[in-house]
């Protein structure tokens, strides 16, 4: 059964008015006992204060910490329960309390008795004043917990979403599909070299009657390996082109780059940088014009 706004409101003020009744009975034994124990008339006014008033510090610590905290908190609650029935039981038996006739430091006859309940009686003001320290700095370095994140849909069999990939679009333009079997392998980009030319060369070459010969795994991985060494050597052969350009455009801002930042700049090594500089300027050579002495005599 749940409790309604209304429910937990006079739960609540049903529960302040107990302990508000608790406290105003408390209030007359604790207040004798700090007379007995030498408290004037304002602090032994002010002592039920401080003991039933960690009670209900504690108290309100327990419903909002979680986990040791709250444990924290209940100890010192019922620690402080416990001293202020011993209090009230005392207060009950020794009659003298009630008329102030009792001596001060005087709560019980037997004297190892007498020296724990004036132990315990000076002690809880002293330690309201930690734990209610302790138990306020934990309420307000409490965080609750935070709702949960949303799962990300993940793609399954029996799921009919699929999640996106980052930075792509959500629905993106429907294009036709390409079966695998039309899908064309990766081949090298740009200028095909010698070899795949002069195997095309003898594929076209064979009569076309004639039966093929049968594909062996180890043809796939010379293949295989065939064709990452060409598209290897033609994304060299960019980076060495792009390089070149590089320098020349900064010879030509009259700012011309260092073989190490030019290396540098495309994840390579200086000597590497040096080469393609001077490649650059091998290639700027012949678009230089030639200037020829002219014969004075002919002239």
């Amino acid at each position: 059964m749940t409790l309604d706004r209304k429910g937990k409101t006079l739960l609540v003020l049903a529960l302040v008015t107990v302990v508000a009744m608790a406290f105003r009975v408390s209030w007359n034994a604790l207040r004798d006992v700090a007379r007995a124990i030498g408290a004037d008339d304002t602090a032994a006014t002010l002592y039920p204060f401080v003991v039933d008033g960690l009670m209900a510090l504690a108290l309100v610590a327990t419903l909002v910490l979680v986990g040791p905290d709250r444990t924290f908190a209940l100890r010192v609650l019922g620690t402080y329960t416990l001293a202020s029935l011993v209090l009230n039981y005392v207060h009950g038996l020794v009659p003298a309390l009630h008329g102030q006739s009792v001596d001060w430091g005087r709560l019980a006859d037997w004297d190892p008795a007498n020296y724990a309940l004036v132990l315990l009686a000076t002690s809880l003001p002293v330690g309201a004043i930690y734990f209610g320290s302790d138990l306020v700095a934990k309420i307000l370095d409490h965080r609750p917990d935070t709702a949960p994140a949303e799962p990300v849909p993940v793609c399954g069999p029996d799921t009919g979403e699929s999640a996106h990939l980052p930075h792509t679009p959500a629905h993106p333009a429907e294009q036709p599909a390409i079966p695998a079997a039309q899908t064309p392998a990766l081949t090298a980009p740009e200028v095909p070299s010698t070899l795949v030319t002069g195997r095309a060369d003898a594929v076209r070459g064979t009569d076309p009657h004639t039966p093929h010969a049968v594909r062996t795994d180890g043809d796939d991985t010379a293949e295989e390996t065939l064709r990452q060494a060409q598209f290897e050597e033609a994304r060299l052969e960019r980076m060495r082109q792009d390089a070149r350009r590089a320098y020349a455009e900064s010879a030509q801002a009259g700012r011309p780059v260092s073989a190490r930042a030019l290396g540098d700049a495309f994840g390579m090594s200086e000597s590497w940088g040096r080469k393609q500089i001077l490649a650059a300027r091998d290639e700027e050579e012949p678009t230089r014009p030639q200037l020829r002495a002219l014969d004075t005599a002919a002239v």
